[in-house]
């Protein structure tokens, strides 16, 4: 059985997720936000919550295919 806190945490994933897909970043990172507010401890909540900050500030091209590209080490 799930824990109800990480089953929480797994249902506000996936809707940033689809969210993120559709370049819904506000949105998206509202969900990833609620998400660890569920599960602190939910590091890929963060990464794609961090992710999120830095499309608002940048956004990608139009035909962006979701991937994201590490540009540094």
């Amino acid at each position: 059985m799930i824990p109800e806190d990480k089953k929480q945490a797994l249902e506000h994933f996936a809707e940033g997720r689809k969210l993120y897909k559709l370049m819904q970043f506000t949105q998206a990172r509202d969900a990833f936000a609620r998400a660890l507010s569920a599960c602190p401890q939910d590091t890929p909540s963060r990464k794609f919550l961090e992710r999120c900050d830095f499309y608002i500030k940048n956004p990608p091209p139009e035909d962006w295919d979701g991937v994201w590209v590490m540009t540094t080490k």
